[in-house]
């Protein structure tokens, strides 16, 4: 049987706008409960929902309520596209996903151009970075890293899901450098010895 505690956690974790981790939620419980039990009734609760037509998802550490993804086509609804990100903010994005807490210079050593500030505080409108200090380094320079939101919206538990290299060439994502380079060069190769014949 569920008791009165385990309701009032699910209830506010369904009614909560935002996801919400065992330290919000046991304050919002006037801090009576720990954090750790809070934590547990929220796996029970989890545990509960699995397989139903809502589950309750662990989005690094923070906790909401959604449909599962089996189901989503059901909850489509048509509506104009949001605006896509351009490639320069998704080149930006993956830089700060992968490198993080990364400055400005160090996206732009790595883009190999120079990154405008309007491509980062589009980042930081959709709440998918934000600034995370300061590096200790001459001129101080502010760091970003990635935010919640970035893990909910892509549905990552954590950065450790990100996909690494070999995912990305299996999907086709990525072209192996060295393999593109090697065909350039025996290209280059071919011209030569046809010019010396």
């Amino acid at each position: 049987m569920i008791d009165d505690l385990e309701r009032a956690i699910e209830a506010m974790l369904f009614a909560s706008d935002e996801a919400l981790d065992a330290r919000q939620v046991a304050s919002r419980l006037g801090g009576e409960i720990a954090p750790g039990d809070v934590r547990a009734i929220i796996q029970a609760i989890a545990a509960r929902h699995a397989g139903s037509g809502i589950e309750l998802v662990d989005r690094g550490g923070h906790w909401h309520f959604q449909t599962p993804a089996d189901l989503a086509h059901l909850l489509r609804r048509e509506r104009d596209d949001p605006r896509k990100l351009s490639r320069a903010a998704a080149e930006v994005l993956a830089i700060v996903a992968y490198h993080e807490p990364v400055s400005r210079a160090e996206i732009e050593a790595i883009r190999g151009v120079q990154t405008s500030k309007g491509t980062l505080d589009v980042l930081m409108e959709a709440e998918w970075i934000a600034p995370a200090g300061r590096r200790e380094v001459p001129g101080r320079p502010l760091i970003y890293k990635t935010t919640d939101a970035f893990l909910q919206h892509f549905g990552l538990n954590s950065r450790k899901d990100l996909p690494g290299i070999e995912d990305l060439r299996a999907a086709g994502l990525l072209d192996p450098v060295d393999l593109a380079f090697e065909e350039a060069m025996g290209e280059l190769d071919l011209v030569k010895d046809g010019e010396e014949a």
